[in-house]
């Protein structure tokens, strides 16, 4: 599903009505929520929203648990940290328990390690076949998603739930969630949005099958669980 937007501030209530609707459906059925954020520039209106009233009283805040779909391997006290956007955004805002908080990082481990560790505690607290309520993605100008970046080892992964990778192009490391966990969610909600968007949105939704230059098009992208909120500069080829 293709939600298209004139303004961004439209596109991050639809988006905000979205993770609302999800937490209480969840809270409703199994007494907790359990999503992912996702980093970057994308979702940092949309946490600024769910922090401010009337939003922030709609969700049963000591009932969600938080996790995250990708990080680089940065302390959190690092500006690129995706956890330290969240809580200056969103966590520090809201009445959540410290301990339902799980950013992607840790002292003393190996990334490839703490990708280890981070798959037991998702197995501690999803459904047992491994599936979120809600999965928050964002998607680069190369087509990108999560931290499934062209032509790399972790676009095969199919077994681990969680993968830690040295990424050569940003001369760093990475930790993510692969794509049959992100697959398996019982919701995905990904925001697009910005001209530079354009050409990768096209190719990912309507163009020829290439997983390996446009990542993306991993997602189960005609499944009705999947969400795409564009605005119209992101959408202007499709």
């Amino acid at each position: 599903m293709v939600k298209r937007f004139n303004d961004l501030q439209q596109l991050n209530g639809e988006a905000a009505e979205l993770f609302i609707q999800t937490a209480n459906e969840a809270i409703a059925a199994r007494g907790h929520f359990t999503v992912a954020l996702t980093g970057g520039s994308s979702p940092a209106a949309l946490y600024q929203l769910l922090a401010t009233v009337p939003y922030r009283d709609q969700v049963q805040w000591e009932h969600v648990y938080i996790f995250w779909g990708d990080e680089r391997w940065v302390p959190l006290s690092d500006d690129r940290s995706n956890a330290r956007m969240a809580f200056e955004t969103l966590l520090t805002h809201v009445p959540i328990p410290e301990e339902h908080i799980f950013p992607m990082w840790a002292d003393g481990v190996s990334p490839e390690e703490f990708a280890r560790e981070y798959e037991q505690t998702l197995r501690l607290h999803l459904h047992p076949e491994g599936r979120f309520d809600l999965i928050l993605l964002g998607m680069g100008p190369d087509g990108h998603t999560a931290s499934w970046f062209p032509h790399t080892d972790v676009l095969h992964e199919q077994h681990k739930w969680v993968v830690g990778y040295y990424l050569d192009a940003q001369d760093m490391y990475r930790i993510t969630l692969t794509v049959p966990l992100v697959n398996r969610a019982a919701r995905v909600a990904v925001i697009a949005y910005g001209a530079n968007k354009a050409d990768a949105l096209y190719e990912v939704l309507k163009g020829v099958r290439n997983s390996e230059q446009y990542p993306a098009q991993l997602l189960d992208i005609a499944d009705e669980r999947i969400t795409w909120f564009v605005d119209e500069a992101a959408a202007a080829r499709i």
